[in-house]
């Protein structure tokens, strides 16, 4: 583009100035592509202002054209802790700048009252996941209050793409599109192996720009080995507890990795038991109640949690400045999520993020290795975009069928504009139709549901 350094408005330029801060290069590309009405995939490091940059033209738009009613911006996170920690940070601009924008979330943990307020009195930014995000388009209110939105963001996109929450989120966004055709869609991540394919994963009309910021400093990875030896048989790292409690006494602030939720609470009791200066020690994963996960989240923002205990729960995007050290119990399984856990450390592009390794066993000792090696040559592992899954499909009809009904040409159009579903035939749709169709299906066979969704004999 012509112009990649826009002017931002005054109230967002003083911001800036009073933070010390100027806007980076990728984040004006961001405005820059928004201001031309192009999609965009921002792939930048951790740290480097993703979530800012994505939010930047809407947060402009309020800066310039003051209050305005309607949902403005959708922001979709694969996390509910994520959404919840973009809504704290991101009403630190809006408040700051003075900025007309009201931010709320729309997870499953947001209470039955909160949610019928917002189909009524929506926000201007809404904060949600691709689950809430489709129940939402089956209400009746859903054409009104999403018409309006201008700008839908997928934060960690690389965690959508091959995923069939991904498939969800897809069909959601073609919806969208649909209702208003002028809707931008923006991406942000900071693993993605393959841009261009994501871009068209994301706006499969290939007018996605695709945007990448600077590299970050290279992290410092360390392989724990307590006392010169590591097990040959084991799964989960337990042997080396006292030696990560000794760490965590070193340490501002901690976020230790598991693999597993069965795990998290096996290390959990295991740190706790080597914790002598009893260490104030929490634990995450997504089998907690809400209200648990939530008090765990808010003592480790207030700084008044020293470690956490985690799964993938708190693995993306979690932006908490005082964690200064991330311990991966066991292999990382991937050179992308082990890139993603480690950039809890020091949320800073300009600044190394510490990271420890405990293998569970001399075998995940080649496996630590290994990651460790991809991540210091910028490789990146993980299944990119492929095709739809039926299921989700399917799932998708009936939630249309449940609100306000379809024309089925129309509705086919629409579902083959996303990218998972582009290459599905007009045969194969209309397999899926008169298998939601209850009368249908309850005169319909075994054999008749196999050969639809292909399952393999036996």
């Amino acid at each position: 583009m012509a112009d990649v350094r826009p002017a931002i408005p005054d109230a967002l330029a003083r911001w800036f100035q009073g933070r010390g801060w100027q806007p980076r290069a990728h984040q004006l590309e961001m405005l820059a592509a928004a201001r031309a009405g192009r999609h965009a995939l921002l792939v930048a490091a951790t740290g480097a202002g993703k979530t800012l940059a994505g939010f930047l033209p809407v947060l402009a738009d309020a800066a310039e054209q003051g209050p305005r009613p309607g949902l403005k911006a959708l922001y979709v996170s694969p996390l509910k802790a994520l959404a919840a920690d973009v809504e704290r940070n991101l009403m630190v601009p809006i408040r700051e700048a003075g900025l007309p924008l009201k931010v709320e979330t729309r997870t499953g943990d947001t209470s039955s009252e909160a949610k019928r307020r917002q189909r009524e009195n929506p926000p201007d930014i809404l904060l949600t996941t691709p689950e809430s995000l489709s129940l939402l388009l089956t209400w009746p209110e859903a054409e009104r209050m999403l018409a309006s939105v201008g700008t839908l963001i997928v934060d960690e996109i690389h965690a959508f793409a091959a995923t069939k929450r991904g498939d969800l989120l897809a069909l959601a966004a073609a919806r969208m599109r649909r209702l208003n055709p002028k809707l931008r869609l923006v991406g942000l991540s900071a693993t993605v192996a393959n841009p261009p394919a994501m871009a068209d994963w994301l706006a499969p009309d290939g007018d996605a720009l695709v945007v990448e910021g600077a590299a970050a400093v290279p992290p410092d990875i360390r392989i724990l080995v307590p006392d010169g030896r590591i097990p040959w048989s084991g799964h989960n790292g337990r042997h080396a507890a006292r030696e990560v409690v000794r760490l965590l006494e070193q340490a501002r602030q901690a976020i230790v990795f598991v693999n597993t939720r069965a795990i998290a609470e096996l290390v959990f009791n295991d740190l706790w038991a080597e914790n002598d200066k009893g260490l104030a020690i929490g634990l995450h994963h997504g089998s907690l109640a809400p209200e648990a996960r939530q008090k765990v989240e808010a003592a480790l923002a207030e700084g008044r949690l020293r470690a956490v205990v985690a799964t993938s729960s708190l693995d993306l995007g979690i932006d908490w400045g005082d964690v200064d050290l991330v311990v991966q119990m066991g292999a990382p399984k991937g050179a992308a999520r082990l890139i993603q856990r480690i950039g809890r450390s020091n949320h800073r592009m300009d600044e190394p993020s510490q990271a420890l390794l405990s293998p569970s066993n001399r075998f995940e000792v080649l496996e630590c290795r290994a990651a460790v090696e991809a991540v210091e040559a910028g490789e990146l592992d993980g299944p990119g975009p492929r095709p739809g899954a039926l299921d989700v499909l399917a799932q998708h009809v009936m939630g249309r069928a449940c609100g306000d009904g379809f024309d089925p040409v129309s509705f086919y159009d629409e579902v083959v504009a996303c990218a998972p579903y582009s290459e599905l035939s007009w045969e194969m749709w209309e397999r899926i139709i008169d298998f939601v169709d209850t009368g249908g299906y309850a005169l319909r066979t075994y054999d008749r549901f196999r050969r639809i969704v292909k399952f393999p004999d036996g």
